[in-house]
């Protein structure tokens, strides 16, 4: 039997957004993630994208628009960063995977804004957590789609690589028309890049400004402990 993780979800991103997806831990917002790129069926309601249904994106058209990077990462890192940001480009090549002079192009542009350019010979397995997130968002950003969807790009890095991973996607959204929805544990990194955030509870769920949100008080029962109490002040969480 199919049950439901969350239920009365209804948020909108526009052009050269960033959007945090936050909730406790079990929530769904790697199942949300999911659904929304099509991964796994819905099991109520409407997904848009472009004002156009999701379901009737033909595969190729919906890896045009729509490009995702789960925690899974990729089968095998024995593959080179430059490789990896390569398969981004699947699909514009031929049948037979063969990279363009345009493909070339965009996969040289892509390692020189995420700053991956020395590393690009390198095996992924050599790769440090920090390094191999950047990887894994340059292949999403070479299939050069409008819509960037990722699941915890934080996951296992300290503080100073938490900040520069966030800093560099609002720089993407900041410097381009793309729009990048990601799930996330660091609540006060997103309440201080973020443009929108959608708080996602199992019976309902809450968008809005990082502003908005704070003014509405929401994130104080967030966890519903008297662990845990936000500072409305510093924006931040504190232990009590």
């Amino acid at each position: 039997m199919i049950s439901p993780v969350a239920e009365n979800i209804n948020f909108n991103v526009q052009s050269g957004e960033l959007v945090a997806l936050v909730g406790t831990n079990g929530v769904g917002k790697s199942t949300l993630l999911r659904t929304l790129s099509g991964i796994q069926p819905k099991l109520s309601g409407e997904i848009l994208l472009h004002n156009t249904l999701l379901s009737s994106y033909k595969s190729n058209q919906l890896a045009k628009s729509l490009s995702i990077v789960l925690t899974e990462g990729i089968p095998t890192k024995n593959l080179s960063v430059l490789e990896v940001i390569a398969l981004g480009r699947q699909p514009y090549t031929n049948w037979i995977g063969s990279l363009s002079s345009k493909d070339i192009d965009v996969v040289k542009t892509i390692l020189n804004d995420t700053g991956l350019n020395e590393l690009q010979d390198k095996k992924c397995y050599q790769l440090s957590d920090g390094q191999f997130q950047r990887v894994m968002i340059a292949r999403a950003l070479a299939q050069d789609t409008s819509l960037i969807l990722l699941d915890e790009p934080t996951t296992h890095l300290d503080i100073y690589h938490k900040a520069y991973v966030l800093k560099m996607l609002k720089n993407i959204v900041k410097t381009t028309t793309r729009s990048i929805v990601f799930s996330t544990h660091e609540i006060g990194l997103a309440l201080q890049l973020c443009d929108k955030i959608v708080i996602l509870q199992k019976e309902k769920s809450i968008f809005g400004t990082p502003e908005e949100l704070i003014k509405q008080e929401v994130f104080s029962d967030l966890f519903g402990s008297d662990l845990i109490s936000f500072d409305p002040q510093t924006a931040s969480f504190k232990i009590n």
